[in-house]
């Protein structure tokens, strides 16, 4: 089973890691295939979106995903947020940590941020992308 605490990259994942989420994959899209209505509306875990660069296909398939396995999802919007005043990238994520966010789901230009915030938070982070290094979610996807 996956263990990791974060989601970086594929690079570095093992060929069993990536088994393992290629047979999750095929175990909940067969539930989604199945329409059955979800009886259990227990709530597992919170999970935020935060986006620093628009995407309307990543961003919302996060939110769908999130909720189909049953998690709060809630979006952070940058542009109506403490970042609009200067507030930094490692507060903005501290504060939603601080939040009881067990997931954050960020998307950002710049190379490597997923991996300063991986370090920096309790929280698990996803990379939805970082400038021009790696989008793991749709390269997993794209397999």
């Amino acid at each position: 089973m996956f263990q990791r605490k974060d989601l970086l990259g594929i690079k570095d994942l093992s060929k069993e890691e990536l088994m393992d989420l290629f047979q999750l994959a095929c175990k909940m899209k067969e539930n989604l295939l199945s329409r059955q209505p979800m009886n259990n509306k227990e709530v597992y875990g919170n999970m935020t979106t935060l986006f620093y660069e628009n995407s309307t296909r990543t961003k919302h398939s996060f939110a769908v995903a999130g909720q189909n396995v049953g998690l709060n999802v809630t979006d952070l919007g940058v542009g109506t947020s403490s970042v609009k005043k200067g507030e930094s990238l490692y507060d903005t994520a501290v504060t939603i940590d601080d939040m009881g966010m067990d997931i954050i789901v960020i998307r950002h230009s710049t190379t490597g941020t997923p991996h300063f915030l991986a370090d920096k938070v309790q929280s698990s982070i996803i990379n939805a992308g970082d400038g021009t290094n790696e989008h793991p979610t749709q390269a997993l996807l794209d397999c």
